[in-house]
């Protein structure tokens, strides 16, 4: 049984209220008692993809002294920027090229993919990224149940902020899945909202944002709560893989 925790959004921006939001998040899974195996921040990490911001966030979680409870897992999003990225977060040489990459537990797999357009707010998969995922699946010889992790969801969420934003190609991602039996299931952030759908066959799980939450139209008018407290998942991958979330506040 595979537990990750899930957070998303951040948008960390130089401010306090920013930073605090995130320092909450972290402090209740930091703290917790019991076992997570990692944990996934799904995009939009910084606000305006500074290397400020990436640092802030490498502190907040504890990437450059290695004290870390578990593996903390990452992924662009629209708001990010590769190079800063790459420098400032993951202390690799600074490039434009999209940001991959894949953590194999005992026996499951988790691909972090790159979602993101540079300088646009819609997301796509590319065909660097798309190959990246069949040659990594390939490694693993088809027979490792395997997650699928980016910022931008393939589908409505009924809401026009986040649908206006959607994975590009949605067709290309579910002619993926076709081929793919072993991806179990589909986790993404992007919309500030916890939500539950299928994509292609698949669970798609959206985690909820750190720094406000999405109002829906139902619910009153402007989108953003910024009252709401930030949120997080719990994704728990069971041995028949079957994907279980729950989802909470800090």
């Amino acid at each position: 049984m595979l537990v990750l925790a899930h957070i998303s959004d951040l948008h960390l921006d130089g401010t306090r209220r920013a930073s605090e939001r995130a320092e909450r998040v972290r402090d209740r899974l930091w703290e917790l008692p019991g076992r997570v195996d990692a944990l996934l921040v799904t995009g939009d990490i910084a606000d305006h993809g500074t290397e400020a911001e990436y640092e802030e966030a490498a502190r907040l979680f504890g990437l450059r002294d290695g004290e870390t409870p578990f593996p903390v897992l990452t992924c662009p999003g629209n708001h990010d920027s590769r190079a800063p990225y790459r420098k400032a977060l993951l202390g690799q040489p600074a490039s434009e090229g999209p940001v991959n990459n894949i953590h194999v537990f005992d026996d499951a797999a988790v691909l972090m993919c790159d979602s993101s357009i540079p300088g646009q707010d819609e997301g796509e998969l590319d065909e660097e990224t798309y190959a990246w995922i069949e040659t990594t699946l390939d490694e693993l010889d088809g027979t490792v149940p395997s997650l699928l992790a980016f910022h931008h969801p393939p589908v409505a969420l009924h809401h026009p902020l986040p649908d206006a934003y959607q994975l590009r190609r949605p067709a290309s991602l579910a002619a993926l899945l076709e081929r793919r039996p072993e991806v179990v299931g589909l986790i993404n952030g992007h919309a500030h909202t916890p939500a539950a759908t299928a994509f292609a066959g698949r669970p798609l799980v959206v985690g909820p944002g750190v720094t406000w939450t999405l109002r829906l139209p139902w619910e009153g008018e402007g989108a953003a709560d910024r009252d709401a407290p930030p949120g997080f998942a719990f994704h728990v991958l069971a041995d028949d893989g079957r994907l279980t979330s729950h989802f909470r506040t800090a």
